[in-house]
């Protein structure tokens, strides 16, 4: 326990105080204030309800104000003894959060937002774990351990049916383990079977395997749940020499790429506004499912004589065709034929299984990554409308929740482009097609603050700009308090969590990742393991074989 109090213990009764500003509480003689630390939970029993709070401030206060200027002669430890807890005293400042009532009817209700405060001289005392089981419920199908709270062993759970129900995001800067979260969320909504996963990995992170900050291998989704999980990749040569066989290798053809794909590469191509809007005319000049190939097949001649007949600038739809000979760089991309991975993609979703997208030695191309992202999410997107929309009076046959995991999300949703993205759309809409976002970033800065404020949970690991801080605490309320909360965090394995998915703002440890130890409380069965278990349960039934 770090050498703090132990949970449940009295600490002290409530002086003073209020719910803007907190409550006041004298720790009594026994309690040092040396055991109590800024971010532990506390309970406050009044007299017709419980209130869970947080620890704000610690201070050192006497009764005597002359004590400053002269203080009494502790030398003797008798004197030291009668002095300390009586003339001299300890406080803690506590935020009341939530409010859990002593009626078991209302308690049924759950935990609710403190709108008023104890009265004098109500005792205090460090939450217990069931204290914080009974606020962020217990571990369960549908509540997934995520951390811990710090200085606490107690697991700390997210209700998983919650927080899929909107999208989220997890930010923080390079290296405080943004990855190791995300794959821990992820984990959590495939057990608990409230939503399926569409992970586009940049990185490859999260199929077959990852590594920690230290370089040290850590196991992906497909071998933590080989049965639940398919591994699609773009590159299939990357995917084997990783030790991994894909379940799909996808392919794009030329003819699937559209003009609202190459807007949303402006920035990422270098194109100006001239020339991405020729790719509107150039798919009207050529017919709809050609214009790219036709375009990229004429010479140079010819892509000035075009721009003639377009009336466009023939420097911009030049830079146009030399940033799109690009993608002829790609071994993914199709010029002959096309391919639907979008069907692929939703026949392993509709049976229940998760995908994860890798992009192999693609992934260090960002205009690969964006095109890929959205080409294929947008296609998704209007396919789950229109099962939706097929569905309607028949919840039964709706599609399954689907949660769609991009990295480096202010690629896609940056203020300029937002509103035109798929993307944008996705998490101004909330579910409306069962479709949401979980959004990894580590500039949340770069993302247009409307769908930032649409995202319903968010957890966020240190952040050390200040334009990053303001838009993860944008029109959070107590923004303030939350400023001074994230600023303390470590720079590892350390998140504040708030949002929809938790019922008060909360700082926790993050759950290990990548022990043999951790695998198993994930569920994982070494083979060994395994097949030592089908040998006992065969000896079980029909008695040990012979030799």
């Amino acid at each position: 326990m770090n050498g703090s109090a132990p949970e449940g213990v009295r600490l002290g009764m409530v002086v003073a105080g209020s719910l803007s500003d907190g409550m006041e509480v004298r720790l009594d003689p026994g309690t040092s204030v040396e055991d109590i630390r800024v971010g532990r939970y506390v309970t406050v029993s009044g007299q017709r309800m419980r209130f869970f709070g947080v620890v704000t401030d610690v201070a050192l206060s006497s009764t005597d104000p002359a004590m400053r200027t002269n203080p009494p002669d502790v030398s003797d430890p008798f004197i030291a003894q009668v002095v300390s807890g009586t003339a001299a005293y300890g406080t803690i400042t506590v935020e009341p959060m939530l409010t859990l009532s002593n009626d078991p009817l209302d308690a049924m209700d759950g935990p609710q937002p403190a709108k008023t405060v104890p009265s004098h001289f109500a005792q205090v005392a460090l939450a217990s774990e069931q204290d914080v089981e009974r606020v962020f419920g217990g571990e369960s199908t549908q509540n997934f351990w995520i951390g811990s709270p710090l200085d606490m062993e107690t697991k700390l759970c997210l209700n998983m049916a919650s927080l899929v129900t909107r999208s989220n995001g997890v930010f923080g800067k390079s290296g405080t383990g943004k990855t190791f979260l995300t794959r821990l969320l992820l984990i959590g909504i495939l057990q608990s079977g409230e939503a399926t996963n569409l992970v586009f990995d940049m990185e490859n992170e999260y199929g077959w395997r990852g590594y920690s900050e230290g370089k040290t291998e850590v196991k992906g989704l497909k071998q933590l749940f080989s049965s639940r999980v398919a591994v699609f990749s773009l590159d299939e040569e990357s995917s084997r020499n990783r030790g991994l066989a894909p379940d799909y290798v996808v392919r794009i053809g030329y003819e699937e790429v559209e003009p609202e794909d190459i807007m949303l590469l402006r920035e990422t191509l270098n194109l100006s506004e001239v020339a991405a809007d020729a790719a509107y005319l150039l798919q009207r000049h050529f017919s709809q499912r050609r214009w790219l190939r036709d375009f990229l097949a004429l010479s140079r001649q010819e892509v000035l004589e075009l721009a003639s007949e377009l009336n466009v600038n023939p420097g911009a739809l030049g830079t146009l065709h030399n940033r799109l000979s690009r993608f002829e760089r790609f071994g993914f991309m199709d010029a002959e034929s096309a391919h639907d991975s979008v069907r692929e993609i939703l026949n392993y979703l509709g049976r229940g299984m998760h995908v994860v997208l890798e992009f192999g030695r693609y992934g260090r191309h960002m205009e690969a990554y964006i095109l890929v992202a959205n080409l294929l999410t947008r296609r998704i997107y209007e396919r789950y409308a229109r099962m939706t929309e097929q569905a309607m009076g028949d919840d039964t046959q709706k599609p399954k929740p689907l949660v769609i995991t991009i990295e480096e999300a202010h690629k896609f949703l940056t203020r300029e482009v937002a509103g035109q993205t798929i993307f944008g759309t996705i998490a101004r809409e909330m579910r409306k097609y069962n479709v949401t976002l979980l959004v990894v970033d580590q500039r949340p800065s770069g993302i247009d603050s409307e769908v930032m404020s649409q995202l319903g949970t968010k957890i966020t690991c240190l952040l050390d700009n200040e334009n990053d801080v303001n838009a993860v605490l944008e029109g959070v309320s107590g923004s303030r308090k939350l400023r001074s909360v994230l600023a303390r965090l470590e720079s590892k394995q350390q998140a504040l969590v708030f949002g929809h998915a938790v019922p008060m703002p909360v700082v926790i440890q993050t759950r290990e990742y990548g022990t043999p130890e951790s695998y198993k409380s994930l569920g994982f069965v070494e083979a060994a393991e395994m097949k030592a278990q089908v040998e006992r349960d065969i000896e079980d039934l029909f008695g040990p074989s012979e030799t």
